[in-house]
């Protein structure tokens, strides 16, 4: 990897585009799949449910606590809500965990999501907000047949029962 981003600077500092030229090089590998969780979710309201109790269930099995089960929960119920209400099917729920844990939901609508800041009389415009809130980072994915919602939580401190083995 040095060698290729030696001749690549080699190569650019002759070149009068230098100044304004960016190179990102990056060495990506596969998660484990028992670190990755993916389902399909049906585009009705019976979505965040189902949603939700799949999200339970593999957090569980990774030996999640209770707060990070109940949080990831909430996240993706909110994900899963507005990509109901506002996006189009198909709907899939992907969990990730790695250094940190990742709910991502993706739907076939290219709808850019929005942060509201609902009135205290509004039945609904909080999720966005409420996602904001409990995750370290969240953002979209665009793709060429939809978008991707993601929120990622802090990883599990070191010495929670389920970082020990």
């Amino acid at each position: 990897m040095a060698e290729l981003c030696d001749e690549v600077s080699y190569a650019l500092a002759d070149s009068s585009a230098a100044e304004e030229t960016l190179l990102l090089l990056a060495r990506v590998q596969a998660l484990p799949s028992d670190q990755v969780f993916t389902c399909g979710l049906p585009d009705g309201p019976e979505a965040a449910p189902l949603a939700r109790t799949q999200a339970r269930r593999r957090l569980e099995s990774w030996n999640c606590d209770e707060e990070t089960v109940f949080t990831t929960e909430l996240i993706v119920s909110e994900l899963v809500g507005n990509a109901v209400r506002y996006g189009a099917p198909p709907l899939e729920l992907r969990l990730i965990r790695d250094q940190a844990l990742t709910c991502e939901v993706g739907d076939g609508a290219t709808s850019a999501p929005h942060v509201r800041h609902a009135r205290t009389v509004d039945e609904n415009g909080r999720g966005l907000f409420i996602v904001a809130g409990l995750a370290d980072r969240w953002g979209t994915r665009y793709r060429t047949d939809g978008k991707t919602v993601w929120a990622q939580q802090p990883p599990e401190p070191t010495d929670s029962p389920a970082r020990r083995r």
